[in-house]
């Protein structure tokens, strides 16, 4: 764990560096947030401002997690006791989620990728990362702790479609909470902390210290997304942190745990779809002002920081429970 703290450490004073030559970049090359007409009117002021930074979170965690575990890999090619894998599905979100940006600045204003389009590649990579799990590390079993059973249990083959699941639906679920100034940036950062100390339970150490590396690279990035933002994440960051955590959720075998620490998320993704159901079986009426949750709230009232330090205390109260289930 002292390792795990001081890369983290190392991680944010290195990345915080190098975060406002990259806002500089990114207005330079205009590559300014696009507000939809549908979004909150209070976001107009935000039109502009750069928002591709997860770049910054990516690209930090991906320069850390090879100078830690350069050894390793070169010397023992342990995939299964490495970092590469939640690395190697971090960097295929972040390529996609950076192709829906672009999209949205250049082809698309403001919309980017098509929806139908996208959730196809967000499969296509859970689906890859699922196959080396099942079959690489956990040697064809399908292993989930269970809270108060002492012992794995193996679902088998079940594991492969839940798995693309969680892992895909984790990376939309954080994607949809980028929306305020510094909510994905510290719910991210709560859940990777929770899922550090789990592994640390689980003594792999090579989770632990990916987990903390991300951590640091979040809190670099929220030092220029607190509110009033610098930058913003975008799907280049909030797809590749969402896609991760699910596959270290899975790689820990703790992620029936998921979505208690993963809380604010699922509630974000939830009543996004929830929206969408109601207004097509009620013919046009909405279940909420705007979707998704931390906007509703925005239009009953609740200011922009008041939500955020919320939700943040809903996330981590959830970390501190879910980090109890899996000691049970």
């Amino acid at each position: 764990m002292a390792f795990a703290l001081t890369v983290g450490g190392v991680t944010f004073l290195m990345a915080v560096i190098w975060g406002s030559p990259l806002v500089e970049l990114m207005r330079r090359l205009k590559m300014g947030k696009q507000i939809r007409i549908d979004g909150p009117k209070t976001h107009m002021v935000k039109m502009g401002t750069p928002s591709m930074g997860g770049i910054l979170i990516v690209g930090w965690v991906l320069i850390m997690s090879v100078v830690v575990n350069i050894v390793q890999i070169v010397q023992d090619l342990e995939i299964a006791e490495s970092a590469i894998i939640p690395l190697g599905v971090m960097i295929a979100y972040s390529v996609l989620g950076g192709i829906d940006d672009w999209q949205g600045f250049r082809l698309r204003p403001g919309e980017g990728m098509r929806a139908r389009v996208k959730i196809w590649f967000q499969l296509g990579i859970a689906l890859a990362a699922t196959a080396v799990l099942y079959w690489l590390v956990n040697d064809g079993h399908g292993y989930v702790a269970v809270p108060t059973v002492p012992v794995l249990l193996d679902i088998g083959i079940f594991y492969i479609p839940i798995a693309v699941i969680i892992i895909a639906g984790t990376a939309n679920a954080v994607n949809i909470t980028d929306g305020l100034d510094g909510l994905a940036g510290i719910i991210a950062a709560t859940a990777f902390a929770a899922y550090g100390i789990i592994a640390l339970l689980r003594d792999q150490q090579f989770l632990v210290t990916f987990c903390f590396i991300t951590v640091g690279a979040c809190f670099a990035f929220l030092w220029f997304n607190a509110h009033p933002a610098q930058m913003f994440m975008g799907d280049v960051g909030s797809q590749a942190l969402g896609g991760a955590l699910g596959v270290v959720a899975l790689m820990t075998n703790q992620w029936l745990i998921l979505p208690i620490i993963a809380i604010v998320p699922l509630a974000t993704l939830l009543s996004s779809s929830l929206q969408v159901f109601y207004f097509k079986a009620t013919g046009g009426k909405r279940l909420f002002k705007i979707a998704p949750l931390h906007h509703h709230f925005e239009a009953i009232g609740w200011s922009e920081t008041q939500i955020v330090q919320r939700w943040w205390l809903i996330g981590l109260l959830s970390a501190m429970i879910g980090i109890a289930l899996a000691q049970v």
